[in-house]
């Protein structure tokens, strides 16, 4: 699986939360300015290429859906993301995210009880 480009992602999140739909559709979704027709849909023929998205013909109109989940995606590029900047290191990442972000208390707090929740859940299946 290729990684994608900024404007390749902008469009495969569209693709992904619309589920299927022709161009115009993907360019509905955008913001303004709205890019050229011809843009898009040059962008979606090299993620079709790429493997992300098939089309359906309907004459001489394509309608185009996902063969790649955007869970999938992110799995695969959340790794290579956690290697390149933070060296494979869960506890690097969260110390980054905590110190540059400024989380508040309750931000905080919520996502020590999401690591408390799923230790718990670990502990139970541990044999």
């Amino acid at each position: 699986m290729k990684e994608l480009t900024k404007a390749e992602e902008q469009i495969m999140q569209i693709i992904w939360k619309l589920e299927k739909g022709f161009v115009n559709d993907v360019i509905d979704q955008m913001p303004e300015p709205k890019p050229a027709y011809n843009t898009v849909s040059t962008i979606i023929r090299i993620l079709e290429k790429k493997g992300f998205i098939e089309h359906k013909a309907y004459g001489k109109t394509y309608e185009y859906y996902p063969v790649i989940n955007r869970k999938e995606y992110t799995k695969k590029y959340f790794g290579s993301f956690m290697n390149n900047y933070f060296g494979n290191s869960y506890q690097q990442l969260v110390s980054f995210f905590a110190r540059e972000n400024n989380l508040s208390i309750e931000n905080l707090e919520e996502i020590k009880k999401i690591m408390e929740l799923e230790i718990e859940k670990q502990k139970k299946t541990i044999p």
